[in-house]
């Protein structure tokens, strides 16, 4: 992704158009390209803007949901964020609901696609695998319904996070929080429009967990698009923007 890399502390963040705010939060294993085709398309009548979220970066005891949308809050006060559109996928739209329930009144809409907070397929469990390339190719593939995406780079890229031990404890500290942070009885008080953009394929958190997000979140809508998994946005990007548009302008 060829766009300039800002920085605000030692925060490296994608900032690019102008507008209204959209403001996207990547997963687990997430990259700033993750959201390249949300960037491309978007900028043009919005300000799009993706912090890299500091996963294998934060002292062991905050590396927590909890911990990841404190950081949310704080970037977003540096650039003086209001009144935006949060967007966040797996790991990332579970930060987003941990920070809209604390800070509702700067959010005006709420975008989750493939999110934790209710149930998922996590590593938390089996993860331990370290040195077991075999075991992250499989991980790697089954976040997307076709598997030809997760191409040897990207699975050479999270392999070597694996191999990291310090990088290891922290992916593992953050999918057991993940799991322990269940938003069930909260999720009622989120009062945002909320769009609900879900893979039906989706084998990390499958398509009953969209349904659950769906019957919590009061002003909600539920999109499933078809051979699609956990990622929709880098999977099938020009469907996926084609139903996050009309719902940001609608409420833009």
């Amino acid at each position: 992704m060829n766009y300039e890399l800002k920085e605000i502390g030692k925060v490296k963040y994608i900032d690019e158009g102008q507008g209204p705010v959209l403001l996207l939060l990547h997963g687990l294993f997430g990259e700033l390209s993750n959201f390249k085709h949300q960037v491309d398309y978007f900028k043009k009548d919005f300000r799009v803007v993706l912090p890299m979220l500091p996963l294998l970066d934060m002292d062991i005891f905050n590396t927590t949901v909890a911990g990841l949308a404190k950081f949310v809050q704080k970037f977003v006060e540096k650039l003086d964020l209001k009144n935006f559109h949060l967007l966040g996928n797996s790991l990332g739209g579970h930060v987003a609901l941990v920070y809209i329930l604390k800070h509702p009144e700067r959010v005006r809409t709420l975008i989750l696609t493939g999110s934790s907070g209710l149930f998922e397929n996590g590593m938390g469990d089996s993860y331990p695998k370290r040195g077991d390339r075999e075991y992250i190719r499989k991980k790697t593939e089954d976040t997307f319904y076709d598997p030809a995406i997760a191409t040897k780079e990207l699975v050479d890229e999270v392999f070597e996070i694996t191999r990291n031990r310090l990088k290891a404890m922290r992916i593992i500290a953050l999918a057991k929080s993940a799991i322990r942070n269940n938003l069930g009885d909260e999720l009622k008080e989120i009062k945002q429009p909320t769009l609900l953009i879900w893979g039906q394929n989706d084998k990390v958190t499958p398509p009953f967990v969209a349904e659950e997000f769906k019957k919590l979140i009061p002003n909600s809508e539920l999109y499933f698009i078809d051979m699609c998994g956990h990622a929709p946005m880098m999977e099938v990007p020009d469907e996926f923007n084609k139903i996050l548009e009309p719902f940001l302008k609608k409420h833009g």
